[in-house]
């Protein structure tokens, strides 16, 4: 009987560790990160503000402001991306790996039209004529659902809604169909019904494109409907993964089942005041001992805050970093609940 060889992942980053240097010293944003993206695979990446998730998208193409990878690898086809030179990276960035941005109004230039930016994308990486180029433009425009898409190339980003904005944001991320699409909050700015037809969109073109999606958000409801696996960012580190099913049905870190708590459930009480996870992401600067969450966890014991937890494999290809999964000690996170309020 053949064997059926693994197929490598389109993105491995791996023990990804990211730093700023401050007038008070180093501070490390994002320590010891690892995770995958396979192709035409949705990740989410999702935590808190401050949990290093947009620091993390950010250092896979060297977007960072003031910030450096300090340690680790980011591995595009077998490439390590952190020891390319910014004209080496010129070569993926947009090309083969394209990002969407959390604020289009920002990222959009003010002085150009919607068309001139989408064009500049399209040349910068294909061999064609500004006739031809303005010619996809318009056919992006198109598909990404803008209503008079040859008219909104003379548009600058002022004269468009937030809505249109990011789909414009979207036609120039897709000019040169990347085989990765980098999307930090695409959805943050705008309203509920507006991130519904987003969301809908990124899919539906993820799917006619063919490409990997690495989904940057704070929005465990974005999480279950569109990705594939998750990844839990907590003070720049990851604290627990999985299959989307698996880690909502039963999730394996106090973190996640925070995060879990704090969603409003269909069909209940309005008024229900939601369960919110007590106190903030510890700074940069003090971050506790051991357990980076236990001064925030209703499970914690003393050993939690001497020492810290690695990234323990649970089967099903999970993970969680908890010290309720060392050898000798595992406990379901169920169970440790129910012994807990003992």
């Amino acid at each position: 009987m053949p064997t059926t060889v693994p197929t490598p992942p389109l993105l491995q980053v791996e023990d990804l560790r990211v730093a700023f240097d401050t007038p008070d010293g180093t501070v490390e944003a994002v320590s010891g990160v690892s995770f995958s993206v396979g192709a035409q695979e949705t990740v989410a990446v999702v935590g808190e503000s401050g949990s290093g998730k947009t620091v993390t998208a950010l250092a896979v193409l060297q977007l960072l402001d003031g910030g450096r990878i300090s340690g680790g690898r980011v591995l595009w086809d077998g490439e390590d991306l952190a020891a390319l030179d910014r004209r080496a990276l010129r070569r993926v960035r947009g090309n083969e790996i394209a990002m969407i941005f959390q604020d289009p109004m920002s990222s959009l230039d003010p002085l150009y039209s919607v068309g001139h930016q989408i064009v500049e994308a399209l040349r910068l990486h294909r061999r064609i004529s500004k006739r031809e180029a303005r010619e996809r433009a318009a056919e992006l425009l198109e598909q990404v659902g803008m209503p008079d898409p040859r008219r909104r190339l003379a548009s600058f980003p002022h004269q468009l809604s937030g809505g249109q904005r990011q789909r414009v944001m979207i036609a120039i991320a897709l000019a040169c169909s990347p085989r990765l699409l980098i999307a930090d909050e695409p959805t943050t700015a705008l309203d509920v019904t507006i991130e519904a037809q987003i969301l809908e969109l990124l899919g539906d073109l993820q799917r006619e494109y063919r490409s990997a999606m690495l989904l940057v958000t704070h929005d465990m409801g974005v999480v279950a409907e569109t990705a594939d696996r998750v990844v839990v960012f907590y003070a720049g580190q990851v604290v627990e993964q999985g299959a989307t099913a698996d880690v909502l049905r039963d999730p394996q870190h106090p973190y996640t089942a925070a995060l879990l708590d704090a969603m409003p459930t269909p069909g209940t009480d309005r008024a229900q005041p939601l369960a919110a996870i007590p106190g903030s992401v510890p700074p940069l600067r003090a971050m506790p001992s051991g357990c980076r969450f236990h001064t925030r966890c209703t499970l914690a014991w003393d050993e939690c805050g001497r020492e810290e937890p690695v990234l323990h494999e649970l089967p099903g290809d999970r993970g969680a970093r908890c010290l309720l999964h060392r050898p000798g000690q595992e406990r379901p996170l169920r169970a440790a609940v129910t012994t807990k309020g003992a």
